[in-house]
């Protein structure tokens, strides 16, 4: 018997399922070519979900369901309705190039993004070894389907099976490492896991090797090095379209389960883990960074700055336990959640600029294709400035301070090792601005190749203006959002 609980736990995961149904029976009846009556339900459905996550963030309470699987917490509420609104705005900015490209002859574009949505959900939602692969399952089969979902491209069909063949593989590394930490604890459940490691009963070295698998498969989902491979193929096989749902809210779902899984399972082995992280977190600035410089094609290069972007959250994930003193945890996972929110908020804006400029049978994914742009149009000029100066971290904006919360955790462990580290992430830093740069100059002094006029939906042009004044007045006024931030972290490892 299911007790009422458990129903409450999952009420706008049902929403979303019910609706992603309803909304695929009744795209059936729909003929319009841009698929308007599916459009507006779906984000009409995202919306309600969004305000639903909203109100139980808000409640600041944590309960569990269905037998303690899965858990409702304040920071997994704020992830979803992040990744939530996040999923709306990629809908809003992909619709007219899908479009143009043939790719809404059927509703499958808004279907499998709101399945994808509900894996997400489930990912961040799982207390449970079962429920987080679950849902990662979901996702990432999804992912796939919207990857190939222009059919008659090769390049796309190309990425699709790249993507298949290496997240199968990543897939099969976390099951594995799991299979370990159940074969050696006896439980499923992160927090009998949680009591077990901390028994000290349980065979360290197995821990250990299930840990390296577990670890490498969170690496994949977040695209950090030497497990980016997939990452540069992906980003500019795919639809545009489709490249910003992969790049925007599944990194939110990755960041949640390497919280769920390191941070409240297996914080006892933090030692063991933190090295790993520190590793990949070096190995993603240097790689992410150097490769990004040589990049022409503005997608790739945008999919090697994730890469550099996901080391500053690996070290915001890798200070919270110093010499078994946990009191630096709720700087530096805050700060890393604050990262991984502030970086998708940016890495929308910019992709929309490049849906943006794509017309049909033109995809406007070179760096020379945006030469002059500010004369074409200052104003998504301006926006696409405003997102470069942000991912470069240049202040007043809010990467910027992203990138000063973690370097102020790494500071603060007041650890030679950890300092260095600091030094080695801002000089990173430096070399990654000359790629923004070079972007940025290309905008403003290059002469047009093209002199074509921008033209948007009204709906794209007030998200895209909204998307990117929240780059600067979060970079301006980053309290509210940081505090959300901390007390999500505070509530959530407090249970």
């Amino acid at each position: 018997m299911i007790d009422k609980l458990s129903w409450i736990t999952v009420y706008p995961e049902l929403v979303l399922l019910a609706m992603a149904c309803v909304i695929a029976m009744i795209d059936l009846g729909v003929t319009t070519h841009r698929r308007t009556l599916t459009y507006v339900l779906t984000l009409l459905t995202l919306g309600v979900v969004a305000a639903m996550q909203a109100m139980y963030a808000s409640g600041d309470q944590t309960f569990y369901g269905f037998g303690n699987m899965v858990v409702s917490d304040p920071m997994g509420n704020w992830l979803k309705f992040f990744a939530t609104i996040a999923m709306m705005v990629c809908l809003v900015y992909g619709r007219p190039y899908a479009g143009d490209r043939d790719m809404l002859r059927g509703g499958e574009m808004f279907i499998l993004a709101m399945f994808s949505l509900l894996g997400i959900f489930v990912m961040i939602s799982g207390s449970n070894f079962l429920v987080i692969y679950l849902g990662l399952e979901l996702l990432t089969l999804c992912s796939y389907a919207l990857v190939a979902l222009r059919r008659d491209h090769a390049t796309s069909t190309e990425a699709a099976m790249k993507y298949f063949v290496l997240g199968a593989m990543a897939s099969g590394f976390l099951l594995y490492g799991l299979s370990m930490l159940y074969g050696a604890t006896g439980s499923l459940d992160i927090n009998e896991v949680y009591k077990s490691v901390g028994s000290g009963r349980i065979n360290h070295q197995v821990m250990v090797f299930g840990l390296v698998f577990i670890v490498a498969g969170l690496a994949f989902k977040l695209g950090a090095a030497p497990f980016h491979m997939w990452i540069p193929d992906v980003y500019q096989g795919a639809p545009t379209s489709v490249t910003i749902m992969i790049g925007s809210a599944p990194e939110l779902a990755a960041f949640a389960i390497a919280i769920r899984l390191l941070v409240e399972g297996l914080i006892p082995l933090a030692l063991d883990w933190q090295q790993m992280l520190i590793v990949m977190a070096v190995a993603s600035l240097f790689i992410g960074n150097l490769a990004a410089i040589a990049q022409t094609n503005l997608k790739r290069m945008l999919a090697y700055s994730t890469i550099g972007q996901m080391g500053f959250v690996l070290l915001g994930l890798a200070t919270g336990v110093m010499n078994g003193n946990t009191n630096n945890a709720q700087f530096a996972y805050s700060s890393a959640m604050f990262y991984i929110i502030t970086y998708v908020l940016t890495t929308l804006a910019t992709f929309g600029i490049i849906l943006l400029l794509a017309r049909e049978g033109f995809e406007s994914e070179e760096i020379s294709d945006l030469a002059g742009l500010n004369q074409r149009n200052p104003l998504y000029a301006g926006v696409m400035a405003v997102c470069l100066f942000s991912l470069a971290g240049v202040p007043p904006l809010v990467g910027f301070y992203a990138k000063l919360a973690v370097l102020q955790a790494l500071i603060a462990s007041s650890q030679a090792g950890y300092i260095a580290l600091a030094v080695f992430a801002v000089m990173m830093s430096l070399i990654g601005s000359f790629y923004y740069l070079r972007v940025v100059k290309v905008m403003y002094f290059d002469a047009p190749i093209t002199v074509t006029t921008v033209v948007a939906p009204l709906d794209v042009r007030l998200v895209l203006s909204l998307n990117g004044a929240l780059v600067l007045i979060l970079g301006i006024l980053p309290g509210g959002l940081m505090t959300l931030c901390m007390n999500a972290i505070i509530k959530t490892l407090a249970t």
